[in-house]
């Protein structure tokens, strides 16, 4: 991994974590958009490598909540999670971390980017399966979830329509007022307009952040490959696909977190995918699931609002890599969530 210069917070981290091991090379785990943490690779002089989450903001909700559901998931979920190595996640970390093992597979943008049409199309599939396999456990309420252990998530209830608006308003304290910022109003009154709708959805696990960077693919022949009973034999020998990065994990409604997914992992605006890849994805969860979740039909339009806030909300992070002028892009987008909008409001 290449070198970075390693700030003395994250190195007193390590020196915290690990006291008796000795660092041979450190490097940024990639990019970010919440300033709130920075995430560094770990090549230990033994050749382990690990990761270094650390919360410079201060806060340890977010290291609590991930550590919380990483172990929750390992144990009830046949979905592959990297193993936590350290953490300091109450209110007297200064600062919060977590440290995760490297896992066994390949981050998913990269196994995206190298696989043909057809394996695209499985890497999809097995994308629908996973989360129909997070989404299997359900809970009385929705709400945040504020830690947890292996046998139980420690959720705060809170109704769905609500802490839907508390995500949409977060998202938008992080975009720090954009060509879009509008774009957080017009979605607010729609999910306002629509809370009733929204209200009785299923109560169930979901990841918050399914964007390609965030999964990681197993192959069929990896030792480790986790098989589910719920799967055909056709299934267990294709990809398995695990997750990564669980700060943002909540009990909510399903069919949000199918729409973000499809988004931010078919939809993407780099290297998007297909509609033959779209399809894929929802075949998978229906082969996991027995079906699509209930309402699918009903709500998906109003998400495909919300989820398209990720595009516009962050206009200024993301339009200059491409080569179309800025001002094309935001007509373009702009025009695009007039659209989504609009469907969500004649449904």
């Amino acid at each position: 991994m290449p070198d970075v210069e390693v700030s003395p917070v994250v190195r007193s981290v390590l020196a915290a974590a690990f006291p008796e091991r000795e660092v041979a090379a450190a490097g940024d785990a990639g990019p970010s958009w919440n300033d709130g943490n920075r995430t560094i690779g770990v090549e230990f002089a033994d050749g382990d490598r690990a990761y270094c989450k650390v919360a410079v903001d201060g806060d340890p909700s977010r290291a609590a909540r991930e550590c919380g559901v990483l172990a929750y998931v390992d144990a009830n979920v046949t979905v592959p999670v990297p193993t936590v190595l350290a953490s300091a996640t109450d209110d007297a970390a200064d600062p919060p971390y977590v440290v995760t093992a490297d896992v066994d597979g390949t981050i998913g943008w990269r196994a995206w980017r190298d696989a043909d049409d057809d394996d695209r199309a499985a890497f999809a599939r097995a994308v629908g399966r996973t989360f129909a396999a997070v989404h299997d456990q359900r809970f009385d309420d929705h709400g945040r979830v504020v830690g947890g252990d292996a046998r139980e998530l420690h959720v705060d209830p809170e109704p769905w329509p609500a802490l839907l608006a508390d995500q949409i308003r977060w998202s938008r304290d992080r975009a720090d007022g954009g060509r879009f910022d509008d774009h957080y109003d017009d979605v607010l009154a729609l999910v306002d307009d629509e809370r009733d709708a929204l209200r009785d959805a299923p109560a169930a696990l979901c990841h918050g952040d399914p964007a390609r960077p965030n999964q990681f693919l197993h192959d069929a022949h990896s030792s480790d490959i986790v098989h589910d009973a719920h799967s055909s034999d056709t299934a267990e020998r294709a990809p398995t696909v695990g997750l990564l990065d669980w700060e943002l994990a909540h009990v909510g409604d399903p069919v949000r977190e199918l729409q973000r997914t499809r988004r931010q992992f078919v939809d993407s605006r780099y290297d998007p995918g297909t509609e033959r890849h779209a399809r894929a994805f929802y075949d998978g969860y229906r082969e996991r699931a027995g079906g699509l979740p209930d309402g699918f039909e009903d709500r998906r339009a109003i998400y495909d609002a919300v989820t398209y806030l990720g595009v516009t909300g962050f206009f200024e992070k993301w339009a200059d890599d491409f080569d179309e002028p800025t001002d094309e892009l935001a007509a373009e987008v702009d025009a695009e969530m007039d659209r989504r909008l609009a469907v969500a409001r004649e449904r």
